[in-house]
């Protein structure tokens, strides 16, 4: 193996491991070491050959500044729980259903000039001289219509770090003290967190890679009264405010702020919602304004000799890496959780650093490293999924996370781990910075959201899904180890046209989400540039309720391209005679049931030239169809599994018109996948179940190889 293909593996460690770290250096090759949230680096390590890693606070672990400076603590917009008044008056208790350790309202700065108290009933926003707030009683009292509902969107302090607070109560960290939170934007705290980092670089100069987690602002994260997850957006801007920062952004944006563009009817701007203008304004600001405070502490490190690394996760938001304004940061790395295939090229797609790394799951946390848990199992799937899409576009490094002193003490795990680092390695050796091959042409997915955030749709976090999108991000996941290039694109830049490179457009998800579009498939505009581009030979896929808006008679607009539409019930009167033929190119390699997870019910065929694929009883699951010179598939859902990875990729080649390019590298068993290195003349095959599998290698078109494969085996080719 080459020497520059060695190491590429960072470790975490503690103080009471370090005899077990060295030997795991030397049994793993690994070239770094971590500290993490709760640990502490090892004096006696520091004469390891290697990378030191150190976690590096901006927000907190400084109890004593926060306490000085009770006005330059972090703040949050909440909202209260809407309330219906049943007489003239009504009072509101704004921290009802909120955790008091961890939030406290803000009566410093003027409720009346910051606060909002909306009638839901009718949208308008009560006069301020109709409502008061009692800081004693934590109350507001308002004047009300009887049966009308009503909420108080407000600003509190967050008094107990969301992230020291989540690792607390998984960890059980019942004597560790609450760590406050400090606003780094505003001058005061600005000038000392500048001051306490040159300070802090000075007195660790054994510090090589400083791991900033992250910047300066909490993904939106709120706990109830019994500790448990209230809200959590991983996207969330509800822990970015001030007035301090809103009074800034008045003179950037040159309108009054409001809390409603933040609450946004209680549903926090979830990533779900299609962002309004107000909302993408404070988006860009931030990005704006963070960029530029970040670069000022990365130039600090720099300054230092050290390496600045940005943690993917925790307080991220005005960083996201895919915006504008991330690469001004400067920053050495990128590092990130790993969870599955999407999560890893979103990280491994990142621009404007060095290298990226990505941490694999398990964490080494106590809520896998217990009785009942699987953490070699996890460990596994990880890696199945990470795998197939590292392929296509490789992290530099992985790493791992948490208490290393539970992942000793399971049997079997540290065997695990190797195959993994060893597999990894293996990649780099064989691929020599090149890239995989990809199809002759562009897919494109549409959304609210485009490249900002891309390779971000629909995921919580660390892989997480919503279980009512389980049935959609199986399409995002699919294509994250598939052989092609995908490019997430807005419906504005659709209005502006389409990319001659770009065969296939994909549109996923619920009516009314940023994912599908919402009101934007009203806009004229859109829709004709989409009919034009599959009339002239593009192809359209859509996945649970694409173009899916109420208007003009139908909900699909694109029923016409699509040849379906959903039944909603205005049309139950007008008969449908579907049949169905499953005889086609996309079912080719497919055997048994296929799983459209919960999909979506009163799916019915539409027009003349469709084709019904898969019927769940009279409504369709599963359909095809031509329009002019072009084509469109549409599923009612498609949850990830390698099956339907198959599905999804001969559906897309089909849509493009470019069957005959597919075997181009391909392999009959939907288990396997592979990947072709032109420049290398190396071929990877993997399989993706932990069983055995048999299958057929193409190149070229032809069939060059007959494989049986064991149990998540990859295995290299040359050709």
């Amino acid at each position: 193996m080459n020497e520059e293909n060695k190491g590429r593996l960072t470790l975490p460690t503690d103080v009471d491991m370090v005899e077990e770290t060295i030997r795991l250096k030397e049994l793993l090759q690994a070239d770094a070491f971590r500290d993490c949230d709760g640990t502490q680096m090892p004096k006696e390590l520091l004469n390891q050959n290697v990378k030191i890693y150190a976690t590096y606070y901006t927000t907190r672990n400084d109890n004593a500044w926060a306490m000085k400076n009770p006005e330059e603590i972090q703040q949050e917009y909440l909202i209260s729980d809407p309330i219906t008044a049943r007489s003239n008056t009504l009072s509101i208790k704004l921290m009802q259903g909120f955790h008091t350790e961890q939030l406290k309202v803000n009566t410093i700065d003027s409720p009346k000039r910051w606060w909002e108290v909306i009638d839901r009933t009718t949208g308008k926003v009560l006069p301020s001289e109709q409502w008061e707030y009692d800081a004693a009683s934590g109350e507001v009292t308002l004047q009300s219509i009887p049966y009308h509902v009503y909420t108080v969107s407000f600003l509190a302090f967050l008094i107990w770090d969301p992230v020291h607070m989540y690792n607390s109560i998984t960890n059980d960290w019942k004597s560790s003290p609450h760590q406050l939170t400090y606003d780094v934007r505003q001058p005061k705290t600005q000038k000392y967190v500048k001051e306490k980092l040159k300070k802090w670089c000075e007195e660790n100069p054994h510090v090589d890679v400083v791991r900033f987690t992250t910047f300066f602002h909490q993904f939106t994260l709120t706990f109830d009264k019994q500790k448990r997850e209230k809200y959590v957006e991983w996207f969330g801007y509800s822990a970015s405010v001030s007035p301090y920062i809103l009074e800034q952004f008045e003179k950037w944006a040159g309108y009054t702020f409001r809390p409603e563009f933040i609450v946004d009817q209680g549903y926090h701007n979830s990533t779900f919602r299609v962002p309004s203008k107000e909302f993408l304004d404070f988006i860009e600001f931030q990005q704006i304004e963070v960029s530029k405070l970040a670069k000022e502490l990365v130039d600090i490190v720099h300054s230092y000799n050290k390496e600045a690394m940005m943690f993917l996760g925790d307080h991220w938001i005005g960083t996201e890496p895919f915006g504008k304004y991330f690469a001004n940061i400067g920053l050495d790395a990128v590092v990130g959780s790993v969870g599955d295939g999407v999560t890893l090229r979103m990280i491994s797609d990142i621009q404007g650093v060095t290298y990226t790394e990505g941490r694999l799951l398990p964490y080494f946390f106590p809520d896998v490293f217990k009785e009942g848990g699987d953490p070699i199992g996890e460990a596994k799937d990880n890696w199945i999924k990470a795998r197939r899409a590292i392929l296509r576009s490789p992290l530099d490094r992985i790493g791992y996370g948490g208490y290393l002193k539970l992942a000793k003490e399971w049997p079997g795990f540290i065997e695990e781990i190797q195959k993994v680092v060893d597999e990894f390695r293996q990649i780099h050796e064989n691929t020599q910075g090149t890239k995989a091959y990809t199809a002759p042409f562009k897919v494109g997915i549409l959304n609210c959201w485009g490249n900002l955030r891309r390779w971000m749709a629909n995921q919580v976090h660390h892989a997480l899904w919503y279980r009512e999108i389980y049935s959609y991000v199986g399409v995002i996941e699919c294509l994250s180890g598939m052989p092609l290039d995908v490019e997430f694109i807005t419906f504005e830049e659709i209005k502006k046209g389409i990319s001659p490179e770009m065969k296939v457009i994909i549109n996923v998800g619920d009516a009314y989400t940023s994912w599908s579009g919402g009101d934007n498939w009203k806009d004229e505009k859109v829709v004709c540039a989409i009919r034009q581009f599959v009339d002239n030979g593009g192809g359209f896929i859509g996945v649970g309720e694409p173009s899916a808006c109420q208007y003009e008679g139908q909900f699909f607009q694109l029923r016409d391209v699509l040849g379906v539409d959903r039944e909603m019930g205005f049309s139950i009167s007008t008969d449908k005679y579907n049949e169905m033929d499953k005889n086609h190119f996309i079912l080719e390699d497919i055997v048994g049931e296929i799983n459209f997870g919960e999909g979506k019910s009163r799916i019915y065929a539409y027009g003349e030239n469709y084709q019904i694929l898969n019927m769940d009883g009279k409504y369709s699951r599963l359909v095809v169809n031509e329009y002019g010179k072009g084509r469109s598939v549409y599923f009612s859902g498609l949850p990830y599994s390698p099956q339907n990875c198959r599905i999804l990729l001969r559906a897309i080649y089909y849509a493009a018109h470019e069957e005959k390019e597919m075997k181009k590298f391909y392999v009959s068993n939907v288990d396997t996948e592979v990947s072709a290195y032109e420049k290398t003349g190396r071929i990877a095959v993997i399989n993706n179940c932990n069983a055995p599998r048999q299958t057929e290698l193409y190149i070229h078109g032809e069939r060059k190889e007959y494989l049986s494969m064991c149990p998540m085996e990859m295995r290299w080719l040359s050709f």
